[in-house]
């Protein structure tokens, strides 16, 4: 990094022109500050982002992965769960301080960052108060590449124990493809007729790809 110009140098490019004039190589070796022997730091970082297929998968990586890879050590790797972790939390207060689709950018984030990355299908729900402020999070179900088996009368109880008045469903494709299917769309009828019973709404269900997150209320499916 040194043997770089003070202008191309990402922490101070960073001060200079704010973190958006930064790619996602120059961010990370921020994060990571030093590199290996023979291995500077932007290159490792580019070389990170590349094994884990981008920002997404690297800071979804587990433990185990991580641990795997030459130079990144304890600390390094602490470092970036950690930002995930703040990113995460700070888009939940954002949910919980207003409505939610006062901000309906802070929810689609929030659950790339949730179930982006997984490489198993998980169902989760966004339980929610009568204002629509996020009451909990909770992933419910998990899966296979495939499929997951959900029961609404789980979710009818959780929904009563948090005494929500309204929720989001959300799960993710594995494949990375957003798409709903004809059995996302049958399991989302089933659980609004059930939660109904109860006086709970059902406000949204989101598909979450590897990129985009199809929304059912806007494609006219609830």
């Amino acid at each position: 990094m040194k043997d770089l110009p003070p202008e191309l140098r990402p922490r101070e490019k960073l001060l200079s022109h704010g973190p958006a004039a930064l790619q996602d190589a120059e961010l990370l070796a921020i994060l990571l500050r030093t590199g290996t022997a023979g291995n500077g730091v932007l290159q490792m970082a580019q070389q990170l982002l590349d094994r884990f297929q981008g920002l997404g998968g690297l800071l979804r990586a587990d433990g185990a992965a991580l641990a795997g890879v030459k130079g990144l050590g304890p600390a390094k790797r602490a470092e970036l769960l950690a930002v995930l972790e703040l990113a995460r939390r700070t888009l939940a207060a954002e949910m919980a301080r207003r409505p939610v689709f006062d901000s309906p950018g802070a929810v689609r984030d929030f659950l790339r960052l949730e179930l982006a990355e997984l490489g198993h299908e998980v169902f989760a729900v966004l339980f929610l108060d009568a204002q629509h402020r996020l009451i909990r999070f909770e992933p419910m179900f998990r899966g296979t590449l495939t499929q997951t088996s959900v029961y609404p009368r789980e979710v009818l109880k959780r929904a009563l124990a948090l005494e929500a008045a309204a929720v989001i469903l959300a799960h993710n494709h594995p494949s990375g493809v957003a798409e709903p299917s004809k059995a996302d769309e049958f399991l989302t009828q089933s659980l609004k007729t059930a939660l109904q019973m109860i006086d709970v709404r059902v406000l949204d269900h989101f598909v979450v790809g590897r990129g985009p997150v199809v929304s059912f209320a806007e494609r006219g499916l609830l």
